[in-house]
Formats: C-alpha cells, structure tokens, sequence
C-alpha cells in the first residue's frame, strides 16, 4: 500500500513549457469578467451576459491549450507545478502560490470550463427578463474562476482559497432570489453547513504544517508515506470531513436538496456538474495521504456507500422536479466518493463517473429548467405528464440523460458506474466481505437510481396531462384547478446546450472507455494499479446490473405511466414519508445540534448578562453606595469639619501617650 503511496507522491516537474505556462489565464480570464460586471454595475446590463460567456468560453480554449501542452510531453511527465509569487513567507514557513498542471487538474478545467460555457449560453436566455442578469453572470464568473482556483493550486492552502470562494459563490447564487425569505434562508443553511465542512480541511491544514513543514501538495505527499498512522488517519478523517461538506455526503448532506431555491442554471453549474464535485476531487488529490491510512480510507468507503443509498431513497419520494435531481446528485456522488476510497483500482473510475455525470446531471438540470420554462416555473412533478407531445427537443434530451443516468449500455453511465460497481466487488487487501458489503450496497444503488429517474422521467413526460389548459376539460384525467399551463419548447439558446450535453451523455463515456484512454490519462497522478479480480464475475455484474435496472424501470412505469398518477400525493407507507422529509435529517440536525446549540447559546447570554454584567454592576454598585454615604460625611461646615480635627488630635495624642509609657 506504501508502495502505491509513493508512486502517487512522485516528483513533479518545475520546469514548465510554453503552452502550460499559460495556466494562469484560465483563472484570470472569469475573474477579470467577474470584476467588470460588478464594478460596473447598470452600465453593462445591455451586455454584460454576452461579456460572461466570452469569459468563460475564453478559459475553456485555454484549457484545450493545456490539454495540447500535455498530449505533447511523455507521458510520465505530464505533471508541472508554476511558480507564480511568495505568499505568505515567515521564518521557517515560506508558502508560495503556484499552480500544478497535470491530467487531474487539465480534466477538471476543462468540464468546468466547457460545461460552464454551456450553462452560460443556457442562462442568457433563461434570465433574459430578470433585472440582474448582469449580476448574475458575474457570480457566474466569480464562481467558474474559484473552481479553477481550487483544481489548478499546488498547495492545500491555495486550494483553500478556491474552497471558501466557491462556498462564496455558491451563497450568492442559492440566494440570487434572496428578496424570498426561503431563497435566502437556504443560501445560508449552505453556507453554513459548509463551514462546518471547512473546519476539517483548516484542522487538515494545521495537522500538514505540524507534522510536515508546510502545506504544498510536493511537501505533504512525499512525507505522508512515512508519517505515523495516527497522523495521517487524523489528516485522511479532516480531509473527508471538508470533502462531506462541499459535496453533500452524509452527515453534512442536508443543505443540497434547499440549494434548489436558486435559479436552475445555479443548480446545474454548481450542484450537479462542479462545485459538489470539489470534495471527490480533494480525496483523489490527497491519494498518498490516504494510501498511508487505511482506516480514514474505508470511512471514505462508508460514507460514500451510506450516502449513495440515502440519496437514492429521497429521490424516489420527491415530487419537486429540481430537488429529486438533488437528491440524484447526492446519491451519484455517493459512488464517486465510494469509488475513492478503494484506493488505486477506484481513483481513475472515480474521476471518470464524475466527468460523465457532469454532462448527464448537468443536462437534466438544463432539462428540468425547460420544463420549468415552459411550464410557468411549476416544480411539482405531479402537475406535469404528457410533455413529451409539446417538448420534444427536451423530451428528447432528458430522455438520453436518464438513460446515461441508468447505466443503460451504451450510454456514458454504463462505461463509468458499472466500472464503479465491478472495483467495488473486488477484494481490498484480501478481505472478501468488503467485496460483498460494499459491492451489494453498489448494485442495489443502481437498481433504485433506476426507479426514481424513472419515477421522474414518466411522471414529467409520459402519462396523461395533470395540468390545466384552459379549455374547460381535461377529458378525466386530472384537475381543472389551478393556474392554467401552456406547455411550449424552450427558445434555441436553452435547448442547443441541452443538445450538446446530450451528445456527451451519448457518447463521452464509450470514447473516454476505448481503450483505457481516460484510466492511462490519470496515471501520472493516480498511479498504475493492477485491475483485481472481483468475487463475481464481470460479466454476471453487467447481467446483475441490467436485470435491477429493467426491474426499477418496469416498476415505475407500471406506477407512474399504466396507472394513474394523483395529483395529490398520497400518504404512503412510513417509508415514504420520511423520505419525503429526507429522512428527517433535518429534525437530526436541529435536535442534535441547533438545539442544543440555541440551549448553550441562551445559557451563556444569560450568564454573561447575571453573572459577568451583574459582577461588574454590583462592584459599580457597591462603589456607588459607599461614595453616597461618605458624600454624606461632608456637610459643609466648618464647626463640624473643626470638631471632627479636634477628634482626630485627640486620639492621635491619646495614642502617643499610650505608646510613650
């Protein structure tokens, strides 16, 4: 394991060619954007939008650059770290900021950049009539160049910067809405919760610079290997915690499914394709740390197959469009996580379900903001049905999406989650029963995520219309009630990125698959690792995983296409319930922590108000009440002032006489 540890933490070139040296415009470029439309504010409304997509595009041929650069150097040297300034230079600690180009941080900047493009395009048309659209693309930009901050630092520290300015981000943009009370209280249960997260990675931090002399990546891997168990353990179980946080794995999971109060461009972007990503690319990227730590790697296994189940049951009682595509998100990143905390054989299949999820989640986010579009902003799935007939372009697309999704062969899913699902079956360090626990749990995984993306793709497009037309009859098959709906397809600048996505849900998996292209690509940081047999054959899983998919897809056919669909929601077994209240995580969070939080809280205001305040305003009391009576003493006159000298000369000769004999 050691070993693998060490392959990992090999030694990065400093010597960077031309084409690489061009790095940092890839984050300059959105940042420059982002400056210009906030700085100049009302000025650029009639262009600012079109000035954010030039940014963001602009970054993505500079990444496609970085690409060039790389394909062009051998193929074990394709890792380069640029100097850029001294930092933070203090006594024995000198932190430098600089950027490490390689095939992780290059695949990371361009699904940022490329799908970022896309969902810039899709939002000039989707917030054509809100009145700050301007500022909207500037969070935009503010958001595409802090995750290029994160993926492109050499250092834990910088990757820091880029963390909190994407938690930066993300707030401003759930909250974009805020003049809505629960758009803004949503954005700061995120931004809360996150920070909650980000107590690890400055814990992680504190832990690198103790042990290791400093915090840069060169530092930090090449000393991990030989550090103590308990070191790297503690600095593996930080690093997890930061990574729960930015990418809603459990228990820090319950601020995702409210952070669809922002506009769905938001929620494609930044919660489904990217910025929840962040905490699967930190594991991946801290690979020697928890190589050298086999305990923090199988909690790593844990909480991604623990939450890869929790998000796969909420999705399957939602009835809010966007927030079952959260729950997705949640439960799809549950096996990237998974996946990571195998070790060498899971890191590149990792990285590749998370490059294949961003074009198909990011699609079915565009997809869903369609409906919405064309719907008049409803989110309710069971007011949808039918839409197939007036959204064909959409149907289309999300259609291709959920097969992605599904792992239908061969559609990119199939490439990169099976791939998931058969590492999880093989044995790690010859423990069998991992093999069957985590393998299991994984397979079943694929069989709810296709009856709940089912559940939502019938329940939106197949089945009888359960919303009102206007014309007075809707033949028996559902209300007449409620606001009358126009069902209509989205203009071209919203549909041709969902077209694109579309291709890539298509096709991206099979290409990266040919071969091994995209596994040999990631070795020069993940390292060559023998492909292990599984406890069951590759083949059987394949069969195994197909059967489970058919099985969930004929399921919700049955209930949301054969039969039909109340517009109501009915009350449901105990089960269902709770998954609609997220399995009451919420109620988890208050009772465990926000109330007794609000408890310590009251406890110490009232301590500090009684005790602390009351100690000093006692002594300034007292002080008061001795100054009254002594200021009573002084009556001002000079008889009494007399009397009492003459008093006092008598004592003291009374004294001296006394002390005399």
């Amino acid at each position: 394991m050691l070993q693998g540890a060490q392959l990992l933490a090999a030694e990065v070139s400093t010597d960077v060619p031309s084409p690489i040296g061009l790095a940092p415009l890839v984050i300059l470029l959105p940042l420059v954007g982002a400056a210009v439309l906030l700085l100049a504010g009302r000025r650029s409304d009639r262009w600012g939008h079109w000035l954010g997509l030039a940014a963001s595009v602009g970054a993505f041929v500079v990444g496609v650059v970085l690409l060039v650069g790389l394909l062009g150097q051998d193929a074990e040297a394709r890792a380069y770290d640029q100097h850029l300034f001294d930092w933070i230079p203090a006594g024995t600690l000198d932190v430098s900021a600089g950027l490490r180009v390689d095939p992780l941080s290059v695949t990371f900047v361009l699904l940022v950049t490329f799908v970022g493009s896309l969902i810039h395009l899709y939002s000039v048309a989707y917030m054509e009539h809100d009145d700050d659209r301007r500022r909207f693309f500037a969070y935009l930009n503010l958001f595409v160049a802090a995750m290029l901050v994160l993926v492109l630092a050499d250092s834990y520290l910088l990757l820091f910067v880029g963390w909190e300015g994407v938690g930066l981000a993300s707030y401003l943009l759930i909250g974009f809405w805020y003049r809505e009370r629960k758009n803004a209280v949503a954005a700061k249960k995120a931004f809360i919760m996150n920070r909650v997260g980000d107590i690890g990675l400055i814990v992680a931090l504190m832990l690198m610079l103790a042990n290791f002399g400093g915090v840069d990546f060169a530092t930090v891997h090449a000393q991990a290997p030989a550090a103590s168990t308990g070191i790297t353990t503690a600095i593996g179980l930080m690093l997890l915690l930061a990574a729960c946080g930015k990418s809603a794995q459990v228990p820090l999971q319950a601020w995702l499914g409210d952070a669809m109060a922002g506009p769905t461009p938001v929620s494609a972007l930044i919660h489904a394709a990217t910025m929840v990503t962040a905490g699967v690319y930190l594991v991946v990227r801290s690979a020697p740390v928890f190589e050298a730590a086999p305990d923090a790697q199988l909690v790593v296994v844990i909480v991604g197959a623990v939450t890869l189940v929790f998000g796969a049951i909420v999705g399957s009682a939602k009835d809010d469009i966007k927030k079952a595509l959260a729950a997705s998100t949640m439960s799809q990143i549950g096996y990237m996580i998974l996946a990571a905390g195998l070790g060498p054989i899971g890191y590149a299949f990792a990285i590749f379900h998370l490059v294949t999820h961003g074009f198909f989640k990011a699609g079915l986010f565009l997809g869903a903001g369609s409906v919405m579009h064309g719907m008049d902003d409803q989110v309710d799935m069971r007011r949808f049905g039918g839409l197939s007939r007036y959204m064909k372009v959409t149907f289309v697309t999300f259609g291709l999406g959920w097969l992605a999704i599904l792992g239908v062969p061969p559609f990119s899913g199939f490439w990169s989650k099976d791939k998931i699902i058969e590492a999880a079956f093989v044995p790690v360090d010859g423990q069998e029963w991992r093999a069957w626990v985590f393998g299991t749990v994984a397979l079943v995984g694929a069989g709810i995520t296709a009856y709940y993306m089912s559940r939502l793709f019938f329940m939106t497009f197949t089945g009888r219309r359960r919303w009102n037309d206007g014309s007075g009859s809707l033949d028996g098959t559902g209300p007449q009630d409620g606001p009358v709906r126009h069902p209509h397809e989205s203009p071209a600048l919203m549909t041709a990125p969902m077209v694109v996505l579309a291709v890539g849900s298509v096709a991206l998996g099979g290409l990266l698959a040919w071969g091994d292209t995209f596994v040999t690509w990631l070795e020069p940081v993940t390292g060559h690792a023998e492909h292990g047999e599984p406890v069951l054959p590759a083949w059987l899983l394949i069969v195994l995983t197909l059967v489970l998919v058919l099985a969930g897809i004929a399921l919700a056919w049955r209930q949301y296409t054969v039969q039909a669909v109340p517009v109501v929601a009915p009350h449901g077994n105990a089960l269902t319930r709770a998954a609609r209240r997220d399995l009451y995580q919420d109620d988890v969070n208050e009772n465990l922590v926000m109330l007794p939080g609000q408890v310590v809280t009251r406890t110490l205001v009232h301590a500090d108000r009684e005790v602390v305040d009351g100690a000093w305003t006692g002594l300034a009391g007292t002080l008061g009440l001795l100054g009254d009576r002594w200021r009573r003493a002084q009556t001002g006159y000079v008889r009494s002032y007399a009397a009492t000298m003459l008093g006092g000369l008598i004592v003291i000769v009374v004294v001296a006489l006394a002390l005399a004999s």
